[in-house]
């Protein structure tokens, strides 16, 4: 008898080892897009969520990747941290190959631990925090571009074409704000100006007069803020109220037409912000395509620059995996760190990523706020 219970137990122990290799492979390759569906910055996640499920479905229509269907798995954030590390654990258990996301840099650099730990590729469309791509991951990349560029350009526009000596900097302790803020003050006084305001807000406040009154006194030519558009809009209302004449200027985090429909169109007239060009500017004819196909879906022109950067880090994805032949992450991660060269992007050629997984080049512009009520490059 107990010869008999020997055998059976082995012949178990031999089928369960042979079962992981009988299983079938899975019937979908699963993406996934992480970003702030609800809150404050929903506006970006929701135009995340439309582009790039405009390329799944195109892509699935024409037969979709290894001959698979393309499952997209959407999770909110709400542009928080905390929120993001449970939706990063998610979308692991989901079984996603890939992630896009998040938007900001803050509800970013949680989630990009956890994809790396799970060895899921991770491209984020829109935050911008230099320190992100300063901790090793080997699969995580952008498609934006970096805070210290950001702040170069807007120093060099503030002294050069407004010719501001006294610059002051403004930013909400975000991640993202931050580092461009600091950026920014750095690359202002190498350009001979100086910074005699550098100061922060919450962003959890609605009332900022006492801030604003801070600004009004010290005198300076311009005044740039580094958070997003949700307090901008907020800073620029009650700054008109005050009877702030400094010159506003603002970061990419406030390209945002919301920013004019919390400011009031006269309080945002004249404001200045320095960011990626809009979509309705790319002069690419990957971007013209994309962007006709988005209104023949949705009615509309997109128009934020991050809903095109969401398209094409799905359309970088879609490229290694069709170029490697695998969604096994380590494999797509060498092919975009040392074979992805000069692709046709949506904003334009990608030339490619760094050591780190930054993308090469810079493309920011300076726009200004008309009275009409539209972003005008300058």
């Amino acid at each position: 008898m107990d010869r008999k219970w020997m055998l059976l137990a082995a012949l178990l122990a031999v089928i369960a080892s042979v079962l992981p290799a009988c299983r079938p492979a899975a019937a979908t390759i699963k993406i996934g897009l992480q970003g702030p569906l609800t809150g404050d910055y929903a506006y970006e996640g929701l135009g995340f969520e439309r582009a790039v499920k405009l390329l799944v479905d195109k892509t699935n229509e024409k037969g979709g990747l290894l001959g698979k269907q393309i499952e997209l798995i959407v999770e909110d954030d709400k542009g928080d941290p905390k929120e993001s590390s449970l939706v990063a654990d998610r979308l692991k258990a989901k079984g996603v190959v890939a992630v896009i996301g998040a938007y900001n840099s803050t509800a970013t650099e949680p989630a990009s631990a956890i994809y790396d730990e799970a060895g899921i590729l991770h491209i984020t469309p829109s935050s911008t925090a230099t320190r992100l791509t300063e901790k090793g991951y080997q699969r995580f990349f952008r498609v934006c571009f970096l805070d210290d560029r950001q702040g170069l350009f807007a120093a060099k526009y503030l002294t050069e074409e407004l010719g501001a000596n006294k610059v002051g900097v403004l930013h909400d302790n975000s991640t993202y704000a931050q580092g461009l803020a600091e950026w920014t003050k750095k690359y202002l006084e190498e350009e001979g100006a100086t910074v005699p305001f550098f100061d922060a807000i919450n962003p959890q406040d609605k009332d900022f007069t006492p801030i604003l009154t801070k600004i009004k006194g010290a005198d300076l030519d311009a005044i740039y803020f580094t958070g997003y558009h949700a307090q901008g809009g907020l800073l620029l209302r009650q700054s008109e109220d005050l009877g702030l004449e400094t010159q506003w200027a603002m970061g990419n985090a406030c390209n945002n037409p919301e920013l004019i429909e919390i400011a009031g169109q006269d309080a945002a007239t004249g404001v200045i912000v320095t960011t990626e060009p809009l979509p309705s500017d790319l002069p690419y004819t990957e971007a013209k395509v994309f962007n006709e196909q988005y209104k023949i879906e949705y009615g509309e022109y997109p128009a934020s620059v991050w809903w095109v950067m969401a398209a094409d880090a799905f359309n970088v994805i879609k490229y290694a995996i069709e170029q490697t032949n695998s969604t096994d992450s380590a494999k797509l991660a060498e092919f975009l760190h040392t074979e992805f060269k000069d692709y046709p992007g949506i904003t334009g050629p990608i030339i490619g990523f760094d050591e780190k997984g930054d993308r090469l080049g810079t493309i920011h512009k300076a726009y200004v706020i008309t009275d009409a009520g539209e972003f005008v490059p300058l």
